[in-house]
């Protein structure tokens, strides 16, 4: 049955989204849960679901990441947003600027209630796309649970392979993949 999802979803065309960046007053907002004032900061209309209880701890990581250095706030998580919908349907971004070996590593997450719709693999072209034009970008990495076969399906579609696994208090086991950023 999965097989016949998945073809029936890419022959869809392919959603139209950018990645719209928010900035320390709507880290702030949404990592105390308060969508109000997350809208009243943001470039776009925000959702519930982005400011729920699943997205906290990545705004509270994000909200010191951008109050420690502002510079961060054009690479960290953004909104995945919906052109023709204009909708916002999730969160993408680096986890940071590229590290001092020009490594970025890639995050991304779909609204439930939009997923299986191209918007993960859209999301992960514009950030691979983004990625390789950066001089000082060299490796691109993802963490992925061993349980998010979907992840791991797009992932290495785009030849990203396993280098290391790592222990997360908060996310337990996470898969390392690569790429080199030459690759793209």
């Amino acid at each position: 049955m999965q097989d016949h999802h998945h073809s029936a979803t890419s022959n869809r065309p392919k959603p139209d989204v950018r990645i719209v960046h928010l900035t320390g007053p709507a880290f702030d907002s949404l990592a105390r849960g308060d969508l109000t004032g997350a809208n009243a900061t943001s470039p776009v209309r925000l959702t519930a679901y982005l400011a729920g209880p699943d997205r906290r701890r990545l705004w509270e990581r994000r909200s010191r990441q951008v109050a420690a250095d502002p510079g961060s706030a054009a690479w960290v998580t953004g909104i995945i947003w919906d052109q023709q919908q204009l909708l916002a349907v999730g969160t993408a971004g680096y986890h940071g600027p590229p590290d001092t070996s020009g490594m970025v590593e890639i995050g991304y997450a779909v609204d439930p209630a939009h997923r299986r719709r191209g918007y993960a693999r859209a999301a992960l072209e514009l950030l691979l796309t983004r990625a390789a034009r950066e001089p000082q970008v060299h490796t691109i990495r993802v963490t992925i649970s061993p349980d998010n076969t979907a992840s791991y399906r797009l992932a290495s579609q785009y030849g990203f392979i396993k280098v290391d696994e790592q222990w997360d208090d908060e996310d337990g086991l996470g898969i390392i993949y690569q790429i080199p950023a030459a690759q793209l």
